[in-house]
């Protein structure tokens, strides 16, 4: 179960101005709160301490953002949201497929961030207690697909394929109806629990990096189908 004044928060950022202000409002939440002012330091502070969830700037000296989460996901596994005033989808892009849960663009709403960093911590501590909302099996399967809910892994054929915390809980939802629509806002606040107007395209970036990674030809989907005008589905073209 989340206890949040146990949670420990790291803001990597290289403005003092941002970070004076994330501190004041994620500590008046209960959160305790570590800075770096770039990414090297960042990483530092990962490797000494425990860090519940990471708020990282892309745009920073010596290691950038994007290395950052590179680097942190080959070892941790916890919920990075990306601050930075990168606001090209191509940006979006990048930061999603490189490992990151989600992306804020600057100039921002600190209480925006002080609700995602809520949210993108229940989900996670919930998830990996077992108390998310997807009852049943813990194993999920769809034809070459196995999903083992306790684990938080995906294999194909066996073999396990590497996701994100979001990829994982997105084919959950899945893969617990196969045939089943369910809309981007849907699936958003699965995810979330709140939707938010101007991450409408963040679902269809993490669609796109599953269909990658577990479609035989992502152009040609088999598994993860888009329903025009609807949604997405797990099950074939035939149903």
């Amino acid at each position: 179960m989340l206890r949040e004044k146990s949670c420990t928060i790291l803001i990597a950022e290289d403005d003092e101005n941002i970070i004076e202000v994330l501190k004041l409002y994620l500590e008046n939440q209960g959160y305790r709160v570590l800075s770096a002012p770039d990414g090297v330091k960042a990483y530092r502070i990962i490797e000494s301490e425990h860090v519940d969830l990471g708020l990282f700037d892309i745009m920073m000296p010596h290691m950038n953002g994007y290395e950052l989460i590179r680097k942190v996901r080959e070892k941790y596994n916890m919920p990075i949201i990306v601050l930075s005033a990168k606001k090209e989808d191509s940006d979006k892009i990048l930061g999603l497929d490189l490992g990151a849960d989600d992306y804020l663009v600057k100039p921002f709403n600190p209480l925006e961030v002080v609700a995602r960093v809520r949210s993108a911590l229940r989900r996670f501590y919930d998830f990996n207690t077992g108390t998310d909302e997807v009852k049943g099996q813990e194993v999920l399967r769809y034809r070459e697909l196995t999903l083992n809910k306790q684990t938080m892994q995906l294999f194909k054929n066996g073999k396990e394929i590497k996701t994100t915390l979001t990829e994982i809980r997105i084919m959950m939802l899945l893969m617990q109806n196969p045939g089943r629509v369910y809309t981007k806002v849907q699936i958003y606040e699965y995810l979330r629990g709140e939707y938010f107007e101007n991450d409408e395209n963040t679902i269809m970036v993490h669609i796109s990096n599953l269909r990658e990674k577990i479609e035989d030809d992502s152009r040609n989907p088999k598994y993860l189908l888009t329903v025009r005008g609807l949604g997405y589905k797990i099950g074939t073209a035939r149903g």
